[in-house]
């Protein structure tokens, strides 16, 4: 009989890891609070922050595990509902809902013994089993945070206060003057989205200014220009000073100077002032639809006054500010083994505790760029080296590389997503080969699913062909012009 292992959470994360652990030889049992899996990309689940029209910030090469398949025609971001079909796809083509628990909310993971015990309520009442091993794949984006406001809960608007977690969409929003606290991903998304359907007026309220990037350049996604295989294998080498400095000036030269749409001066160091990106809002705000100001000083009914002074007034505020750790259910011992804060936690890359034997974490430390690429390495890393395809850190390793998952100096707060695909892909023994004969594709194309799927386990062997069409389709003219040696369709070498 094979070994069961509790799978908690089945959003992108928790289903890569029951797709592995299921081929390494292990019986996964998902368990999902919602009564159906996909995690934030369900909008229907309570804890899913997606409104109707979103679509993907990042392009659907890298937005896809990489058994994932998307429809002929998908566009290059494809709308949540897609990314939602696929996962879900993927997960019935590997029998991973089979004994899937739904509606079955985790209320406490524990030690029993050598293994671990879950405790689940499924309305009908609590429940309890022990496994000999554990995943915790419930994600870091489901408990919406908000700083202190001198004023916030008094404020008076028609439309109140609500968390970007909530927002469903411009409708209600239509004619409003809407301030939006906060400076990165959703704060500027959503201002976009508003300052274009029809918002009366739009106000961005934040403590720092923002480097702001396109999706697109000249017809090539983000991913083929700054998130590539090659930019991975160099920020493992190459001096801190000197990739700061690449970065800085790949950040600067492809987003441009704020200051000159009409946003506050950012700092020169883009460490420091940090990325996001959004293909419409500095246009938006030089066009007069979007105002930036300092930060929120206080709130008095419907008045809003910022640190440098100014006010307006305001029928509703949309606080963008991000989100806190969550991981209630963990027993006493775990949390403060891994010194869990709202903020943290600590782990051997990112993912085990040498005191925890037999549990794993996926998808908990702070990025910048795409998930799923490197949440489906991590998978493949656990179920690796549990089943035996990967050596397991020794004990002394695993003690050594205990940390903190917060930044290390990314731009935009958080690792940087193709450095991470590549450490846990290397991790996984699937690190992608480097031969000369496909680094000259490889190298300049984004760190794909596909990436990681050309050798070790789990092989694919139409990884090379959905890469290379990829490569055909988006990298840049002058990339595609010169030598690409990885094998065309047809087995000849490109020229």
């Amino acid at each position: 009989m094979s070994e069961t292992v509790a799978v908690i959470g089945a959003g992108p994360a928790g289903i890569a890891a029951a797709r592995y652990l299921k081929g390494q030889g292990f019986a996964p049992v998902l368990f999902e609070a919602h009564d159906a899996p996909g995690g934030q990309w369900n909008r229907q689940n309570p804890r899913s922050g997606i409104w109707p029209e979103m679509r993907t910030n990042t392009a659907r090469m890298v937005t896809k595990l990489s058994d994932g398949t998307y429809p002929e025609g998908t566009a290059l971001f494809p709308r949540n509902g897609e990314v939602l079909a696929m996962l879900r796809a993927l997960a019935e083509r590997f029998g991973l809902l089979d004994d899937a628990r739904f509606g079955a909310e985790v209320t406490g993971l524990c030690r029993d013994g050598a293994g671990w015990r879950v405790t689940w309520n499924d309305g009908a009442g609590e429940h309890a089993e022990s496994f000999p091993r554990a995943v915790v794949a419930t994600g870091r984006f489901n408990r919406p945070w908000a700083p202190e406001v001198p004023g916030l809960g008094d404020f008076s608007g028609a439309l109140g206060v609500r968390h970007s977690f909530d927002y469903d969409g411009p409708e209600a929003w239509r004619g409003k003057r809407v301030v939006i606290a906060g400076g990165a991903t959703s704060a500027v998304e959503i201002a976009s989205d508003l300052a274009m359907a029809g918002a009366a007026r739009v106000h961005v309220a934040q403590r720092r200014q923002r480097y702001v990037i396109p999706k697109v350049v000249a017809g090539v996604p983000i991913e083929y220009l700054g998130l590539t295989l090659g930019a991975a294998r160099a920020a493992e080498t190459a001096p801190p000073d000197r990739l700061a400095a690449e970065r800085d000036r790949f950040i600067k030269e492809i987003g441009g100077n704020p200051a000159a749409y009409g946003c506050p001066p950012a700092d020169p160091d883009v460490e420091k002032a940090g990325v996001t990106g959004c293909p419409y809002y500095l246009d938006l705000v030089a066009e007069d639809r979007i105002t930036v100001h300092s930060w929120i000083a206080r709130v008095e009914g419907r008045r809003v006054t910022f640190a440098d002074g100014t006010a307006i007034e305001a029928d509703g505020i949309l606080m963008a500010t991000g989100f806190r750790l969550s991981l209630p259910f963990l027993s006493d011992e775990i949390a403060r083994t891994v010194r869990l804060s709202p903020a943290d936690m600590e782990l051997a890359e990112f993912t085990l505790h040498p005191d925890l034997p037999g549990l794993a974490f996926l998808g908990f430390w702070p990025q910048f760029g795409p998930y799923m690429v490197a949440l489906e390495q991590q998978a493949r890393f656990v179920a690796y080296a549990w089943g035996g395809a990967a050596p397991m850190p020794s004990d002394a390793a695993l003690r050594a590389a205990v940390k903190p998952l917060s930044a290390t100096g990314a731009p935009g707060g958080g690792h940087q997503a193709h450095v991470m695909a590549l450490r846990f892909a290397r991790l996984a023994g699937v690190a992608p080969p480097g031969t000369l004969a496909r680094r000259a594709v490889l190298d300049r194309s984004p760190v794909t699913g596909e990436t990681c799927r050309l050798t070790g386990p789990d092989a694919d062997p139409g990884a090379e062909r959905r890469l290379r069409h990829d490569f055909d389709l988006f990298a840049p003219a002058d990339v595609r012009a010169g030598p690409a040696a990885l094998p065309r369709r047809d087995g000849s070498d490109a020229a």
